[in-house]
């Protein structure tokens, strides 16, 4: 096991080590325009720079407070209705078309809508991450719980057990691998949809700071901003995959899957 670890960490070291010197080597060497694409050193120090002046931090907290404030709200909204449609397919059948519907609308061509019923406040930028995070929850608690087995159900009912107890005792730890599956999906798809939910009206975060930064032709800052949003998308899949380590150690070789 430890052999095992060792020889995936070695792995993606060289890998990234590889990419660090082709990006060196292309740039260095101008075969690729240094404005297109900077050196690692002058991201770097470009980095270096927004980290001692303040600014990253100040856009990394604005744009942590949305993904966070958005997440939590999607995944209030989801688990329910997918617990509901799970006990009550009458329920399922009525208002699955339009769910299905609103799934194959991308979140961010609902934005001009959004625009006029939430305004361009922050309740419009969380209402963008909502949407992005809402169905891969909610698909992931309604296929676990679609394959929890209708034996087990029936046995809790021969034991006299509530419905709310069926649910807590039998379904929910069916469901729940395909629920932490939801979640991770959902996680890296508000991280996805932050750049989107800063790009109108906004003064502060990640997403703002890549566009102000295109603006100003400072491919830098952008390249910042991109390893930054994706640096902390992967240290919030590392926490969560933790949490499940930890208090639910027999879930995780049953919830690895590939980054979303």
């Amino acid at each position: 096991m430890a052999i095992s670890r060792f020889s995936k960490r070695f792995g993606a070291t060289c890998v990234i080590a590889a990419f660090a010197v082709a990006w060196w080597q292309a740039s260095a060497r101008g075969l690729v325009s240094g404005f297109l694409l900077p050196t690692p050193q002058t991201v770097l120090l470009t980095g270096w720079e927004l980290v001692g002046d303040g600014t990253l931090a100040a856009h990394v907290a604005v744009s942590i407070v949305r993904i966070v404030a958005g997440y939590l709200i999607a995944t209030a909204l989801a688990l329910p209705l997918a617990f509901l449609f799970g006990i009550s397919p009458a329920a399922q059948r009525a208002f699955e078309p339009v769910l299905e519907f609103l799934r194959q609308i991308p979140p961010l061509a609902m934005m001009p809508l959004l625009i006029l019923w939430l305004g361009i406040g922050e309740t419009q930028k969380i209402g963008i991450i909502v949407l992005a995070c809402f169905f891969p929850i909610f698909l992931g608690a309604l296929g676990g719980i679609a394959q929890c087995d209708p034996k087990l159900v029936e046995v809790g009912r021969a034991c006299a057990l509530s419905r709310g107890s069926i649910l807590r005792r039998i379904v929910l730890p069916a469901a729940l691998p395909a629920i932490v599956i939801g979640l991770r999906i959902a996680l890296g798809q508000g991280w996805r949809a932050l750049v989107g939910a800063e790009l109108v009206a906004s003064a502060a975060g990640l997403g703002y700071m890549i566009v102000d930064a295109e603006q100003l032709a400072r491919t830098d800052i952008i390249i910042v901003g991109i390893f930054v949003i994706g640096g902390l998308g992967l240290l919030a899949d590392f926490g969560m995959r933790r949490l499940i380590a930890r208090t639910a150690p027999w879930l995780r070789e049953r919830t690895e899957i590939t980054h979303a």
